[in-house]
Formats: C-alpha cells, structure tokens, sequence
C-alpha cells in the first residue's frame, strides 16, 4: 500500500492559511530558500502522485502552467507528475496527467495501487476529511517562524488524532523548520 503524505507550509500556531501573505513560493520568495527547494525535489522524487481538493487544484492550475520563468522546477514537476483532484462537482480538470476522484473512496483505492508516494499539499476541507478517516500515514510540515493567531489550522478542533512519532527535523537557513511525523 502507498503512503498518504500530508506537506503543509504552517505557522508556528498551526496556521496553514497563508492569506495573510507570510508565505510566497517559487520565484516570488524573498529571502533564499535553495536549501528549501532541495529538499522539495527530494521529496518530489519520492512520489509519483500528488492530491489535491478541488479548490487548491484549481489555483495551483491557475498558476504553475503559466509561470515560463520558474527557476525551481516546480512549474516542471507538477505539470509531469500525475495529478488527482477530490471533486464531486468538477467534470474537467484541463491540466495534462490529471485525473478526478470523486470521494474518499477514490482516495483509498488509490492508496491500495502500486507506486509511490502520494503527496498532499493545501487542500485544507480534503486534509481535514482524511486526517478524520485515517487515510494520512505521514505529515511534513515546513514550519515558518510566524505566529498569526488566526486563520484555517491544520489540526480541526474536536478531531481525534492517533499518536505521531516524529521520524526528523531539519533546520533550513531562513529559519523554517522541517518536521515529519509519521502514525506511531
């Protein structure tokens, strides 16, 4: 069975909602972040497939076929890889190597085929909805020192979370951290 790889940029206070502008990707980022980008292609060659909800789909579709002046090979590595959208309502992605799953079940019987990794990033509702089914085997968080006391959490009240152990940290010269939990 493949894991399920929940990536998440996130404040220090468990913020993922970055509307508040504290986190900027590919060429847009201020300080140096190659240290960071590395370790994304890293983590990029270990999957085969990234998930998204509808919503993060569509913006990442919005964006990244369009930048022509990506530096960080982002542009090229999600418009190769196989990607997979959780909508019920969509009935066109228009993004080459995509494909829609209607539900979590798409999502399991994904999980059950040979291959990689699969990798979720944003996503918040379809994050949410798997953390809440037990679909999630491992959570990489980018965590950015910043605290913003609001916004969308990755972690939803109320839900309940089986123990995590955490497998590494890395520490990345603008100060974000790196940490991988995995189910204990």
């Amino acid at each position: 069975m493949r894991d399920l790889v929940v990536t998440e940029n996130i404040t220090v206070d468990g913020v993922i909602d970055a509307a508040a502008g504290w986190f900027t990707v590919g060429n847009d980022a201020a300080a140096d972040q190659s240290d960071i980008l590395a370790e994304l292609a890293a983590h990029t060659a270990a999957c085969d497939a990234v998930l998204f909800g509808r919503v993060t789909f569509e913006e990442m579709r919005g964006y990244w076929p369009h930048q022509d002046d990506d530096e960080t090979g982002i542009t090229d590595d999600l418009n190769q890889i196989q990607k997979y959208v959780v909508s019920g309502s969509m009935t066109d992605p228009q993004w080459q190597n995509s494909t829609i799953l209607r539900d979590l079940d798409g999502v399991r019987a994904l999980k059950q085929q040979p291959g990689a990794d699969i990798v979720c990033t944003g996503s918040i509702q379809l994050v949410h909805a798997m953390i809440a089914a037990g679909l999630v085997d491992e959570y990489r968080l980018f965590v950015y020192p910043v605290v913003l006391g609001r916004g969308a959490r990755l972690f939803a009240d109320g839900v309940d979370l089986p123990k995590l152990r955490l497998t590494e940290s890395k520490q990345f010269r603008s100060g974000v951290m790196l940490l991988r939990y995995r189910l204990a």
